[in-house]
């Protein structure tokens, strides 16, 4: 797990230390540097020469450009990133080089040993997905090698269907978040056994954000899966399947964040942007439970949100879980305009255990009561 990450001069971050919990919210208005901490993380994951001192600013997870549009603009010294892991800390110091696509390091520190499979930053437990995610669609791409080997989704949802397809029957592996709605079968000794496969489960929390859907999956080819919505129907079973193209955006992209959550495994590190997109406000708030209930367990999640509910969800997550609270921090990110410079100020922010927080900085969670006071 990432105790802590310190950024100095990337993008607008020109000097900040974030000490992580296993939920890590980042809150702000757009533009504010957010994204600037999610791609910090993102670099050095793709960077496969890491160990050997090289970071790609181009890559499989994130495109930056060159080094100018990574450097920050103001800099007066080297890109630099100090992070720290459960058991190692490595200070990483590049050297300037206007127009190349890579940092070069420049301090002596070995990093033979940075890129370590047992944490989740570089591990195969890792589920980046980005906020450009696969529109609702019948058709989907297939990839036993992601799906199955190293069990991702991809960086757009675009693995979800196969991930399903192929990982359905596996048991979730928290059970503070098996749904309660889980059906429950009595075996012949009158055993009482809790159905936990991911499909289920997947299924139950979907229902949150559209109620009584079920996922339908099949294999068209080796290369295509399709993908179908069922509604339950007390009076005979289930509907007609229904094409995702004509359910709307809701269902097909809480699918992605849903199965992300709920595939996660101890050890592992999760990063969404914006999981509120195409959602209905309470099952944003629903999604908001479940990302909590998620953090309480040996996971990091990193979420970017712009939604309200997202976050009152999680607090009332916090509420019923307190011992929550201490693995739990929101980050908010507000640019800073001076006459010479400007960069992005970031708060850290507490919940208590009444999901109370420690601070209220201007524009968090205070739109609706500003749009309130003009109709009043």
């Amino acid at each position: 797990m990432i105790q802590s990450i310190e950024i100095k001069n990337f993008k607008s971050i020109k000097e900040k230390n974030f000490n992580l919990k296993n939920l890590n919210v980042l809150l702000g208005l757009n533009g504010q540097g957010k994204s600037s901490f999610i791609q910090a993380l993102l670099l050095l994951r793709q960077s496969d020469k890491l160990h050997k001192g090289v970071l790609s600013l181009n890559g499989n997870l994130i495109d930056i450009g060159n080094s100018s549009d990574a450097l920050y603009q103001y800099a007066k010294s080297n890109l630099e990133f100090s992070i720290e892991f459960t058991n190692n800390k490595f200070n990483l110091i590049y050297d300037y080089v206007k127009g190349s696509d890579v940092f070069t390091l420049k301090n002596k520190e070995k990093t033979k040993d940075i890129i370590n499979e047992k944490e989740g930053l570089f591990g195969n437990k890792f589920q980046y997905l980005n906020a450009d995610r696969v529109e609702p669609k019948s058709t989907h791409k297939r990839s036993y090698s992601s799906a199955f080997i190293e069990k991702s989704i991809g960086t757009k949802g675009e693995y979800t269907v196969d991930f399903l397809e192929l990982n359905a029957d596996d048991l979730i592996e928290f059970d503070n978040c098996i749904h309660s709605k889980t059906i429950i079968s009595t075996t012949n000794k009158n055993e009482k056994i809790q159905d936990k496969r991911l499909i289920h489960q997947v299924n139950l929390w979907l229902s949150e954000i559209s109620p009584e859907v079920n996922v339908k999956t099949e294999p068209i080819t080796s290369n295509d899966i399709k993908l179908e919505f069922t509604f339950n129907q007390p009076t005979f079973g289930t509907t007609n399947p229904f094409k995702p193209e004509n359910v709307g955006f809701g269902i097909s992209y809480a699918l992605h964040v849903v199965t992300a959550l709920l595939a996660s495994r101890k050890g592992g590190l999760i990063i969404i942007e914006n999981p509120e997109s195409h959602i209905h406000p309470r099952g944003q708030a629903e999604l908001g439970k479940l990302i909590a209930l998620v953090a309480q367990n040996d996971v990091q999640i990193i979420i970017e949100t712009h939604s309200d509910h997202i976050v009152n969800g999680i607090r009332v997550g916090i509420k019923e879980e307190p011992t929550l609270k201490d693995k739990t921090k929101l980050f908010y990110f507000k640019k800073i305009v001076e006459e010479q410079e400007q960069f992005s100020s970031i708060i850290d922010i507490r919940i208590d255990k009444n999901g109370t927080l420690s601070d209220y900085p201007e524009n968090l969670l205070d739109e609706w009561s500003n749009q309130l006071s003009k109709l009043l």
